[in-house]
C-alpha cells in the first residue's frame, strides 16, 4: 500500500521541490558557487529563517541536487542496460555503446546538471557517503558491459593494481581487465564530453558526435 502523506507533509515536499527548482536557476546563471539560500527565499517571498526549515544550509541543498542528478543517471543506465540485454548477448559491444550514447544524451540535455556532478568540485562541499553509493550504481552496468567484451590484449601492469583496489567499483565483481577497461571508457568518454559540453570544440570545424563515436569504437574494439 502506498504511503499516505498528510497535507503538511505534501506541502513540505512541494516547497522543497520549488526550492530546488530555484537552486537550479541560480546554478545556470551563476554556477554552484553562487548558490544562495537567502536569495532563493527572497524569490519565493519567504524569510531566510523560514526557508532554513526546509534545508538546513547550502550543503544540504547541494547534496539534494547532486543526489537527484546521480539518481537520474543511475536510473537511465539501469533502464538502458535492461533494454539492450538481449542484443548484448549477440553483440556485446552493443550494451556498452548504448550506455555511452545514453551518457552523452544525459550530459547534453542539461549541461549544468552534468557539471555539478562531473565538473570542478564546489569549494568547501563534501558529499555524504550515500552519494558515493549511487555513483556505484552507475558503474555497475558499465562494468557488466565491459566484462562481456572480448579480451583487448595481454594483461597490462595497471590491471594488477586495479585488481587490488576494487573499492572504486563498490566491490562489484569483475576481472581486473574489465575494471581497467571500464575505467578507461569512463575517463576517456567524460574527457570528450566535458570539452564538448563546455563548448571547447566550437569553431574547430569537426562534429563532436563523430569524435565521441571514434573514441567509443577505439575503446570497444579488439
Amino acid at each position: 500500500m502506498a504511503e499516505t502523506k498528510t497535507p503538511r507533509e505534501r506541502y513540505r515536499v512541494q516547497v522543497r521541490a520549488e526550492i530546488k527548482d530555484h537552486a537550479w536557476d541560480q546554478i545556470r546563471t551563476a554556477g554552484a558557487t553562487g548558490l544562495s539560500l537567502n536569495a532563493i527565499a527572497k524569490r519565493m517571498g519567504m524569510s531566510g529563517p523560514a526557508l532554513y526549515r526546509y534545508f538546513a544550509g547550502r550543503d544540504e541543498l547541494i547534496t539534494e541536487l547532486v543526489r537527484d542528478a546521480y539518481r537520474s543517471l543511475a536510473d537511465l543506465f539501469r533502464s538502458t542496460a535492461a533494454e539492450t540485454e538481449s542484443a548484448a548477448e549477440v553483440e556485446p559491444a552493443a550494451a556498452l555503446a548504448a550506455l555511452a550514447h545514453a551518457l552523452r544524451r544525459w550530459a547534453l540535455t542539461d549541461p549544468h546538471r552534468y557539471f555539478l556532478v562531473y565538473g570542478t568540485p564546489v569549494p568547501g562541499y563534501h558529499a555524504p557517503d550515500d552519494i558515493t553509493a549511487i555513483a556505484t550504481e552507475i558503474m555497475a552496468p558499465l562494468l557488466d558491459a565491459c566484462a562481456a567484451l572480448p579480451e583487448a590484449g595481454p594483461p597490462a601492469p595497471f590491471d594488477a593494481h586495479i585488481g587490488a583496489h576494487r573499492q572504486w567499483a563498490g566491490g562489484h565483481t569483475a576481472a581486473p581487465a574489465a575494471l581497467h577497461r571500464a575505467l578507461s571508457v569512463w575517463t576517456r568518454l567524460h574527457g570528450v564530453l566535458s570539452l564538448e559540453v563546455a563548448g571547447h570544440f566550437t569553431g574547430m570545424g569537426f562534429d563532436p558526435a563523430l569524435l565521441f563515436e571514434a573514441e567509443l569504437a577505439a575503446l570497444t574494439g579488439p
